[in-house]
């Protein structure tokens, strides 16, 4: 529903929710909530400003894998319009090959789908949702350090460092796998390491990918994906043990873009890199519940997964979809923080989320442990070989 907000939430509090974290996932969220007139207020720790648009030649190195079911929500937010098509790129196939023989390969077309998916930038996607939120009745609170949040019966009320005290009905944390929110609410459970960083970069490539994503599961050395970027470019994603991503952080451009090549059987050709590689590391999380009393929790605050699916931002702007819809929903629930919605959000995002979890982290012990490679590269053929088996496993991420 679009319209301008109430100046105040009902009942003598400021807002009926307070977005916490300003990243993609709590943007979409603010937006779509203010679009259902509810009062909505989003505070980030850093300023909330939409990022200076890419040049020709300027590509930043974290990227998205958006499904089409998110780029559908965020097409009803206003934002995917506001995306240029030539930073966007289509996975039209994919090519997934296991470390001996195992092989699994994904077309749009077989499932009728325009594409897998969108590869997009972080940027990008950043600036069209900053822009998408001046353009709702939200009110960005930003710089602003919050420094304790109050749990009473009707409502939650949080302090911050200037003395100011804010009231909501509902407070949402989106302020990432180290939630400040979570802890305040007492949720103590911490994220669980891989023992891996994921190294990007991206690079230029000397063969054109044809709308093709590549990932190899790579015996003792993790799962490396190269994602298309528009023109003959490729974005790299590398989930390597923590010794192998030191080195690879250490090459310089040269070793880095001829061990990148190697690594991928030199499926572009030569390869140049035109952004630096950086990383960071990753995490597995699930918490026993993403609500609690005035509190829901949103995309890696909520839980975290193993980027080799490429589905943590999917997961985010699902929760994303799901809370908002909960509460476009509420009906004669004047209380957006009431705890039969919270709970409807909950229900509504326990399987697809466990399910990605269960996948993801089974596919990275499975590959860990190097006595079972003929079990798993044969269990990746037989499936490869299926066509039913192959379409439901390549449907799951799409929505």
């Amino acid at each position: 529903m679009n319209g301008e907000r109430p100046a105040r939430a009902a009942g003598g509090v400021d807002y009926d929710v307070i977005v916490l974290g300003a990243g993609p996932v709590g943007l979409a969220l603010a937006a779509a909530l203010a679009r259902e007139r509810l009062a909505v207020a989003l505070i980030d720790r850093s300023p909330v400003a939409a990022p200076e648009r890419s040049g020709d030649e300027d590509w930043d190195a974290r990227v998205y894998a958006i499904s089409p079911g998110s780029a559908e929500f965020l097409r009803s937010l206003g934002a995917w319009q506001r995306l240029a098509a030539t930073r966007l790129a289509a996975v039209e196939t994919m090519d997934v090959r296991g470390d001996t023989s195992g092989r699994i390969e994904f077309d749009a077309y077989e499932l009728g789908e325009r594409a897998l998916a969108w590869i997009v930038e972080h940027r990008e996607l950043a600036a069209a949702l900053t822009e998408t939120v001046r353009t709702e009745a939200v009110e960005v609170i930003a710089p602003c350090e919050p420094t304790a949040i109050a749990w009473q019966p009707d409502r939650a009320e949080l302090g911050f460092a200037d003395g100011r005290t804010l009231a909501a009905r509902l407070v949402v944390g989106a302020d990432g796998l180290r939630s400040w929110t979570r802890a305040e609410a007492g949720i103590s459970l911490e994220p669980r390491g891989y023992e891996q960083a994921a190294v990007v970069a991206n690079f230029a490539t000397a063969r054109a990918h044809r709308g093709c994503a590549f990932q190899w599961f790579l015996a003792e050395s993790g799962v490396l994906a190269w994602l298309p970027l528009p023109g003959k470019r490729m974005s790299m994603v590398w989930s390597a043990p923590q010794a192998l991503a030191k080195e690879l952080l250490a090459c310089d451009a040269e070793a880095l873009a001829t061990r990148v090549a190697a690594a991928g059987a030199r499926a572009l050709g030569e390869l140049r890199l035109i952004t630096p590689a950086a990383s960071f590391p990753l995490s597995f999380l699930k918490l026993p519940s993403v609500v609690a009393h005035r509190l829901a929790l949103v995309g890696d605050a909520a839980h975290g997964v193993h980027p080799l699916a490429g589905q943590g931002l999917n997961l985010g702007l699902g929760d994303a979809a799901a809370l908002a819809a909960a509460l476009s929903a509420r009906g004669p629930v004047a209380d957006a923080g009431a705890g039969i919605l919270l709970d409807r959000y909950a229900r509504r995002r326990a399987l697809p989320v466990r399910a990605m979890q269960l996948v993801t982290d089974g596919l990275v012990r499975l590959f860990d442990a190097p006595r079972l490679d003929f079990v798993r590269n044969a269990g990746m053929r037989a499936v490869g070989s299926v066509a039913p088996l192959r379409r439901l496993l390549a449907m799951a991420p799409l929505r």
